[in-house]
């Protein structure tokens, strides 16, 4: 029986406003794992630690970020404050002996493009290696 990771996008809503049009059917076209949970939101930077964290409490394996290139973020720093709290999320893993690399962020421009998709596979097959969430 082969593992299917549970995997949580917590994604800007301006980088993936365009990925998201057509009820994600590009997307899936594109190759876009369909395991991989897709929540948008107004800004990154309004991700709590608490939030990523409440992910893996809800069964996650896998929790990542996708927000603006730090030096072109709609909301100016968001996309910033956003590295910040998944870099103590990483920490607070690993100060439970958990794979640090069950959570990532990702800074992508705007737009229906293949960085999109590519680094819901590079989540996905991160976390097949790795295996379930010890949560």
């Amino acid at each position: 029986m082969s593992f299917i990771p549970d995997i949580r996008l917590f994604s800007c809503h301006y980088t993936s406003q365009q990925s998201c049009a057509h009820e994600g059917k590009e997307l899936q076209e594109l190759g876009f794992p369909e395991n991989v949970r897709l929540t948008r939101v107004p800004c990154t930077g309004k991700l709590e630690v608490a939030t990523l964290l409440k992910a893996f409490e809800d069964g996650a394996d896998g929790v990542y970020v996708v927000g603006c290139p730090t030096d072109g973020c709609h909301n100016v720093e968001g996309s910033q404050r956003a590295a910040k709290r998944v870099a103590a999320v990483r920490d607070a893993l690993q100060e439970l002996d958990v794979e640090p690399e069950r959570v990532n962020m990702y800074h992508l421009p705007r737009g229906l493009h293949p960085q999109f998709v590519d680094a819901a596979n590079e989540m996905n097959q991160r976390i097949e290696k790795i295996g379930p969430s010890p949560f």
